[in-house]
């Protein structure tokens, strides 16, 4: 995907520590660098969310989650494994990750996207983003742009065009330790 100005200007908000709603491959997603705390801050804010749900990273690339996460050996061989659906999978949390994205867990959510314009966003970006559904905590995830203007309205910095990918419902997790499934895709 060849990158317009609509996601030039995202990945630059994404830069300054802003928060986006962008496309992913089932629902509309939250999004910012997981460095900027005050972005996670916001984050939880705009949701409603408890700060001990913790969150999940997306990636354009394993490399991207360098220090996010700190796999054993066999656990890079089962990340690596290309899956048909979307895998989020529960990893040791590495020096980069903090209580915050973590919920006080030793572990941290991540996933490598196929959504060309998530995927696009992390490669402009610089790095992984923060991945949570784009709506109020406990209420249905948009699914369009338009809806996740209408729900988030003013408190997103940008709302990024495009179609979520043809997944029905938010990613499976795994645990990478066991391959457990630790909540159905």
């Amino acid at each position: 995907m060849s990158p317009g100005f609509p996601l030039r200007l995202a990945a630059r908000v994404v830069r300054a520590g802003g928060v986006i709603a962008y496309p992913t491959e089932a629902v509309y997603g939250l999004g910012c660098d997981p460095a900027a705390v005050e972005a996670v801050l916001r984050i939880l804010a705009i949701k409603g969310r408890p700060a001990a749900a913790g969150f999940i990273l997306v990636a354009a690339s394993w490399a991207q989650l360098e220090g996010w996460i700190a796999p054993t050996p066999a656990e890079r061989r089962r990340l690596g494994q290309r899956l048909a659906r979307p895998v989020s999978w529960v990893v040791r949390a590495g020096p980069l990750a903090y209580p915050l994205l973590t919920g006080d867990r030793p572990s941290l959510a991540v996933r490598v996207t196929r959504h060309p314009v998530a995927a696009a966003l992390c490669e402009l970006s610089g790095g992984p983003l923060v991945s949570t559904s784009a709506n109020r905590h406990g209420r249905p995830p948009a699914r369009t742009a338009l809806a996740a203007r209408r729900r988030l309205g003013t408190e997103v910095d940008q709302v990024v065009g495009g179609e979520v990918g043809g997944a029905h419902r938010p990613s499976e997790i795994r645990d990478a330790a066991t391959g457990t499934v630790l909540r159905p895709g």
